[in-house]
C-alpha cells in the first residue's frame, strides 16, 4: 500500500512529518463529547474529548474548552482528524509544559485508540506538587487512555458519490438497489432520462456497478461524480 508523506500540524512539540494512508472503508469516531476528571498529586486534570472531521472543527473544539477553563494553569491539546491512526492531519500542544511532556503523549495515545476524527484537550490546575517529566507524560496519556475507554463511539462509513443515468423503467429497482447497499440518494433530475447523485458505501460500489448493469442489461450509466 503506497503512502505519502504529509505535514503534522504541530504547536509547542517540535516539527514531526506524518503519512496518509488509505482510509478503512468504516470506523469509529466520537459519537459525542466525553469528559473523565482524576487527581494526579493535587493536581486536578480534565480531559475533554469531541468530534473532530478536519482540524478546523479541531481547533474550535480547542478554543470552547479554553473559553470554559480560562483560569486553567494548561489546556494542553492532541488530534487525529481522519482515520484511526493517520498521521495525515493531526496537532498537539504543550499549552507550557515542558516540551513533549503533554501533546505528544496525547497524540501517541490517540493514534494507538483505534477512534478516528477525534480531538483531546487535557485542561490541568496545578495542585502545588511537580510531576517531572515522566510523570507529566503518563498523567496526560493516561488521562486520554481513561477518556477512550469510556469514550462513546459510532461507526463512520466512508461513500463514494456517483453520478447515475439510468431509463424511467430502472427506477423503482434502482432505489431497492440503493438501499440494499445502504446507499444514500443526495439528488434527482428527470428529464430525457433520470440522473441521480448517490452516495454508496465505498465497499460496494463495485457490487452495485454490476448489480445495476444486469438489472439494466447494460444501459445504465455509472460515473464517480466530479469534485
Amino acid at each position: 500500500m503506497a503512502s505519502a508523506p504529509g505535514p503534522l500540524l504541530s504547536t509547542g512539540a517540535g516539527p514531526i512529518h506524518g503519512t496518509m494512508s488509505q482510509a478503512p472503508p468504516r470506523y469509529l469516531v466520537p459519537a459525542g463529547i466525553h469528559r473523565v476528571e482524576e487527581s494526579i498529586r493535587r493536581s486536578r486534570f480534565i480531559t475533554t474529548g469531541g468530534h473532530a472531521p478536519t482540524s478546523e472543527e479541531a481547533h474550535a473544539f480547542v478554543a470552547r474548552i479554553r473559553e470554559e477553563f480560562p483560569d486553567a494553569t494548561h489546556n494542553c491539546w492532541a488530534f487525529v482528524a481522519g482515520p484511526p491512526g493517520d498521521t495525515a492531519s493531526v496537532g498537539m500542544s504543550d499549552d507550557g509544559e515542558p516540551h513533549g511532556t503533554a501533546g505528544r503523549p496525547m497524540l501517541q495515545t490517540l493514534l494507538h485508540g483505534e477512534v478516528g476524527e477525534i480531538v483531546v484537550v487535557s485542561t490541568r490546575y496545578f495542585g502545588g506538587t511537580k510531576l517531572g517529566t515522566g510523570g507529566l507524560s503518563r498523567a496526560y496519556g493516561g488521562g486520554v487512555k481513561l477518556l477512550l475507554e469510556a469514550l462513546p463511539v459510532a461507526e463512520k462509513v466512508r461513500r463514494t458519490r456517483l453520478l447515475v443515468v439510468v431509463d424511467y423503467e430502472a427506477v423503482d429497482p434502482l432505489k431497492r438497489l440503493l438501499e440494499e447497499v445502504g446507499g444514500r440518494l443526495l439528488e434527482e433530475e428527470y428529464g430525457g432520462e433520470v440522473r441521480y447523485r448517490v452516495a454508496v458505501p465505498t465497499r460496494e460500489v463495485e457490487a452495485f456497478r454490476k448489480t445495476l448493469a444486469g438489472l439494466t442489461r447494460g444501459r445504465a450509466s455509472v460515473e464517480p461524480e466530479e469534485p
